[in-house]
C-alpha cells in the first residue's frame, strides 16, 4: 500500500514539475510570433471591410455548416471577375461579444474603436469557373462559414520578441500614450500568455507593429462590474486599514505583464501577449514601452 503511494506521490510531483515547467506565465521559447499568433489574431478597423466577395458554400453542403483545412468551399467570383487557379485569399467574419459587460463603457470604447473581425482562413483557388470559383482551405483558424468575407490574401510582419527575462515588475511610467484593454479574441474578460487583446491607442497615436506594451492597473478603481469594497486601496472591513486615505493613484501601480503588437488600425492594437505574471483583464491600462 506505502509503495503504491509513493508511486502516486512521485508520478503526482512529476506531473506537477511539467505543469510548473508549462504555466501560462512562462515566456515564450520561440523568438518571434509564429504564423497562427500573426494569421489569426484579428484585427480592429474604423473602416468596414469589403464585403462583396464572400463564401457562398462548400462541399458536401447538404449536411455541412462549416468547413476546415484541406476542404473545399465556394466563393462568388469567377472568370468574370479576373480570378485564376493559384489565387489566395483570406477570410473574416465580423465578430461580437453578447455577454455583458465586465466594467462600465467597455462597447461605447469598443465601438468607437471600429468594428471587430476574426480571422476565419485562408483559400487557395484550384478551379474557376464563369461566375464562382472552388478554393481549397490552406489554413484554418477555427471554422469557415457561410457569408465569411473573403479578400485578396496579404503578408504580415512577423515581429521578433524581446527577452522576457528583462520584464521589469516595478518599471517607472513611460510617459507614451496610455490605452486601455477593451476586447480579446475570442472574448474571454480574463488573459494570459499567448492569448490576444485589443486596446485603444492606434496609428494615431504613433503605434506600430513590433512595439511593446505593457499592462498595469491600479488598486481600487471602481470601473470594473466585479465586486469590490469601495477603499480596498487602504482598507478592508475586518482585515487591516490604514489611517490614512489612499487613492488608487497615490499606490504603486501594478504591472501584471507585456505583450507585441501584431496589427494596427487608427484607433486600435492588436496585442499578443507574450508575458503575464497573473492574469490580464478587459478594463486593465496599457503604455507602449
Amino acid at each position: 500500500m506505502r509503495a503504491n503511494l509513493a508511486a502516486l506521490s512521485l508520478l503526482v510531483l512529476g506531473g506537477a514539475t511539467v505543469c510548473s515547467a508549462q504555466t501560462p506565465e512562462a515566456a515564450p521559447q520561440n523568438k518571434q510570433a509564429d504564423y497562427t499568433y500573426v494569421y489569426c489574431s484579428g484585427f480592429l478597423s474604423d473602416q468596414k471591410v469589403p464585403d462583396d466577395i464572400r463564401i457562398i458554400s462548400g462541399e458536401q453542403s447538404n449536411y455541412k455548416i462549416a468547413w476546415v483545412d484541406g476542404e473545399h468551399v465556394y466563393i462568388n467570383r469567377g472568370a468574370d471577375k479576373g480570378v485564376k487557379v493559384g489565387d489566395r485569399f483570406s477570410a473574416v467574419r465580423a465578430d461580437h461579444d453578447d455577454a455583458n459587460e465586465w466594467f462600465r463603457g467597455q462597447y461605447r470604447l469598443q465601438k468607437e474603436m471600429g468594428t471587430l473581425y476574426r480571422d476565419a482562413g485562408q483559400l487557395r483557388v484550384v478551379n474557376v469557373q464563369p461566375k464562382v470559383s472552388i478554393a481549397k482551405v490552406e489554413f484554418i483558424c477555427g471554422y469557415l462559414l457561410r457569408g465569411d468575407i473573403v479578400r485578396p490574401f496579404e503578408e504580415r510582419p512577423t515581429p521578433p520578441f524581446k527577452d522576457a527575462a528583462a520584464f521589469d515588475f516595478f518599471a517607472p511610467v513611460s510617459g507614451k500614450p496610455v490605452g486601455k484593454i477593451v476586447a480579446s479574441r475570442d472574448n474571454p474578460q480574463a488573459m494570459g500568455r499567448g492569448d490576444t487583446l485589443y486596446v485603444t491607442v492606434g496609428a494615431s497615436k504613433g503605434v506600430k507593429v513590433g512595439d511593446y506594451m505593457r499592462v498595469f492597473r491600479y488598486q481600487g478603481i471602481r470601473e470594473e462590474f466585479a465586486s469590490d469594497a469601495p477603499g480596498l486601496q487602504y482598507k478592508l472591513y475586518g482585515y487591516g486599514s490604514n489611517p490614512t486615505k489612499y487613492e488608487p493613484k497615490d499606490l504603486p501601480r501594478e504591472v501584471v505583464g507585456e505583450g507585441i503588437v501584431l496589427n494596427v488600425t487608427k484607433n486600435a492594437a492588436t496585442v499578443l501577449l507574450t508575458y503575464g505574471r497573473v492574469p490580464a483583464y478587459t478594463g486593465d491600462l496599457v503604455e507602449i514601452e
